[in-house]
């Protein structure tokens, strides 16, 4: 089954410097509609691209400094950020458990509280994948 979600956030009067929210966004639709809570301990930023890339942000010290001061104790942050960690005083660096994401499905693996013995994310087989397919060959679509 698929499912387009377009979600438009118009400005409103909390001023905003960017897309940072992205991954954010995308968590919170996945969690309500597969009905998984978010880790609440945990703070996450990052612009999201149509293919589920992690894109980074700005504004990386005054965005660590809220999730320090909101008792955030982990936080999510986009791979290509990882240079600019060294700009953040090391008082609040150290004071957080910080993991670095490259794709949404890293953020959803680490942000969604499964229940025990479900993954998020199950192996799929080649052949569970092309039951449902059409084969085509020489102009004739062949189903298996």
């Amino acid at each position: 089954q698929q499912l387009d979600i377009h979600v438009h956030v118009p400005e409103g009067a909390i001023p905003k410097d960017g897309p940072s929210a992205g991954i954010t966004m995308a968590t919170s639709i996945v969690s309500a509609l597969l009905k998984y809570p978010v880790d609440r301990h945990l703070a996450m930023t990052g612009e999201i691209t149509l293919r589920g890339r992690v894109l980074p942000i700005g504004g990386l010290t005054e965005k660590l400094l809220a999730a320090k001061r909101g008792n955030i104790t982990h936080i999510l942050l986009p791979g290509e950020n990882r240079r600019d960690l060294e700009e953040v005083p090391a008082r609040i660096r150290e004071s957080l458990d910080i993991t670095f994401v490259d794709h949404v499905d890293e953020v959803l693996i680490r942000a969604l509280i499964l229940p025990k013995g479900e993954q998020l994310f199950k192996d799929v087989s080649l052949e569970s994948i092309l039951k449902n397919v059409a084969l085509s060959a020489h102009n004739t679509t062949v189903q298996q």
